[in-house]
């Protein structure tokens, strides 16, 4: 047999003398409740959201018998009645089995629409796991891999001319400030040619403004045809923007590779998509520099933190479009894990004053800045909200199949 050395001896001795100390001194790690449930999950209507369904700021709540409740974003009274019937009962740490369930369910895929109202509930579930563990949602998914999170600023209020506006932006520590193509003079019809000679004219005013330090970036929200895409791309390379976004239409995502052939600029695209599945061969390829998708619209944090392993295998960053309050709070959670680049979106100088939404996330000085707060950090009072929706009782339409080692296959 071989001998160990005096040094092997004497770690092994020294490591289970620190083994017996730490487990004589150190507290016994917080654990969920053994036979936690899911009992209701509640819809409120937020007369504060946009209208369309698949980026609303609906309030979702789950809750469970050990006195515990998730608070979620997103979703349309109809969308998370169904995905909420699904888990009535079942565990809440459970959240990629409840996933599954609620994706496959249905049997037919579930789409961009549907998957908001799944994020709104992940978001809940995850929110219950930290509040009962006692720690930040970031803690669950490794811990933070940065201090802040930067943000970029979209709809910066107006300090005069473009110039003058977008060096206000960088001094109130943006790392960026966001403009979006020109728009048409009322009532004339969009004629692209003219339309990408402004938005030149408008990125030559918005570089002079941010400085040589300073950085800005250009939305061309799907409204060009490709030949003017890569035009104004082409125009506007010298003057080194931090991102393009959404540079043509998204309904084709291969038609990126004869994009990309042309353009230099760095391309951020995903704001319109949903789950991996929509985006994993724009990352796998390399058609995209950043990623747009965002929560809860892919699907919550389960689905998000699966896309960011896509990204970082392929060097692909996040700048996560903006979606509702809660969600840009989540967003720092699962942003605030992740090893590459990362750039969020905030709507003007920052939150304001949200009635339902006493406590949320801590922005300042232009930056996202993490909490301890348990859970997502998040506090709600339902009193400005309308409740439209109620779920007490579990549904499941069609047989739910699994392997025998207990996981979901499809029926």
């Amino acid at each position: 047999m071989k001998r160990r050395s005096f040094l092997q001896t004497a770690g092994l001795a020294g490591a289970a003398a620190f083994s017996r100390e730490s487990r004589a001194t150190a507290s016994p790690p917080p654990a969920m409740p053994p036979s936690m449930k899911i009992t209701r999950v509640r819809f409120y209507h937020n007369p504060k959201s946009p209208l369309h369904f698949n980026q609303s700021f609906h309030i979702v709540t789950v809750e469970t018998d050990q006195g515990i409740t998730g608070i979620g974003e997103g979703g349309s009274k109809d969308t998370i009645e169904q995905c909420a019937a699904m888990i009535i009962g079942e565990d809440p740490s459970r959240i990629d089995h409840l996933w599954q369930m609620m994706y496959r369910g249905y049997f037919y895929p579930a789409g961009r629409e549907k998957l908001d109202a799944l994020g709104a509930i992940d978001l809940a579930l995850w929110d219950i796991k930290g509040k009962a563990l006692g720690v930040p949602v970031y803690e669950l998914l490794g811990g933070l891999a940065r201090d802040h999170v930067e943000c970029y600023s979209t709809s910066f209020p107006s300090h005069g001319s473009l110039k003058e506006t977008a060096r206000a932006c960088i001094e109130a520590g943006f790392r960026a400030f966001r403009h979006a193509t020109a728009d048409p003079p009322p009532g004339a019809p969009f004629n692209s040619r003219e339309i990408v000679r402004k938005t030149y004219e408008d990125c030559v005013e918005i570089r002079e403004g941010v400085g040589k330090d300073g950085d800005w970036a250009l939305d061309y929200h799907t409204r060009l045809d490709l030949p003017d895409a890569i035009r104004l791309s082409t125009l506007i390379e010298p003057l080194e923007p931090y991102f393009a976004e959404d540079l043509i239409r998204s309904e084709n995502p291969d038609a990126y590779r004869e994009l990309r052939a042309h353009v230099k600029v760095p391309i951020a695209v995903g704001e319109q998509f949903g789950s991996k599945w929509d985006v994993n061969r724009l990352i796998e390829e390399q058609l995209i520099d950043y990623a747009r998708v965002t929560l809860p619209n892919v699907g919550g944090i389960t689905e998000y933190m699966k896309i960011q392993a896509l990204c970082e295998v392929h060097y692909v960053g996040l700048i996560p479009h903006f979606t509702g309050p809660v969600s840009e709070a989540a967003l720092v959670h699962a942003c605030g894990v992740f090893s590459g680049p990362v750039l969020m979106e905030m709507l003007g100088r920052g939150p304001g004053e949200i009635p339902h939404l006493p406590e949320l996330y801590d922005f300042r000085d232009g930056k996202m800045w993490p909490n301890r707060r348990t859970g997502l950090g998040v506090t709600l009072d339902t009193q400005p909200l309308r409740l439209v929706a109620e779920i007490t009782q579990r549904s499941r339409p069609v047989p739910m199949l699994a392997r025998p080692d207990g996981s979901i296959t499809n029926w």
